[in-house]
């Protein structure tokens, strides 16, 4: 999605002197049966312009793919559409200095805050049916922090208002509009406790089930 120059300027204001990287827009058709939500793009996605290109996006495809469906059926987006980066010195024993990375790191509540203009716009132009929140920042976001995604994965809330910019643009209140929202472990999280991949798989063949009504 081409989001207008005057929300990109208005968040690139908002997010002055935060460790954040480009912008990775968010893709897929318009009033999709599932809008995909993440976290924020990493240097795969930055550098590609395509959301979630790397290793957690080959587990999200495998999921979508027990559904039936591939990358084209959904719309896939995050809560911060710019990579956050941390600042680290590291000793590089090939080249015996130390040199400086830029990992990926989970956003902060204020880039979460900061990017919400754009955000709540492309939910707003999606007009999914039904949002799955995938992780801890994603239902955060959308719901507070009230949920705890290890006890709360594979839930399917129906009629459920989500939080929105308020009009100082400054906090978030409850929306008027209500949405079927689903609650998914992140795709990442199978990369480092493959234990959860039987877990998981079950919450995606459940996600089925509602699609077909």
């Amino acid at each position: 999605m081409k989001y207008p120059e005057e929300l990109l300027e208005e968040v690139k204001e908002r997010s002055q002197g935060m460790q954040l990287e480009g912008i990775n827009e968010g893709a897929g058709p318009i009033n999709p049966k599932l809008m995909l939500v993440g976290e924020a793009p990493g240097r795969n996605e930055i550098k590609t312009n395509i959301p979630f290109n790397g290793s957690s996006g080959k587990e999200l495809m495998n999921s979508l793919s027990l559904l039936g469906l591939k990358r084209e059926d959904v719309y896939i987006t995050s809560v911060v559409r710019s990579r956050p980066y941390s600042k680290k010195v590291v000793f590089d024993k090939k080249l015996n200095k130390e040199i400086i990375k830029y990992p990926n790191r989970k956003p902060t509540k204020k880039e979460i805050l900061a990017h919400a203009p754009l955000f709540d716009y492309e939910l707003n132009q999606v007009n999914p049916k039904m949002i799955v929140a995938m992780g801890s920042t994603a239902i955060s976001r959308l719901l507070g922090p009230g949920y705890k995604i290890s006890q709360d994965h594979g839930k399917v809330l129906k009629n459920q208002s989500i939080l929105q910019l308020n009009e100082k643009k400054n906090s978030y209140e409850w929306s008027n509009k209500t949405y079927t929202l689903i609650l998914e472990y992140h795709p990442a999280a199978v990369l480092y406790r493959r234990k959860l991949q039987e877990e998981i798989q079950k919450d995606w063949l459940h996600i089925r089930a509602y699609l077909r009504e």
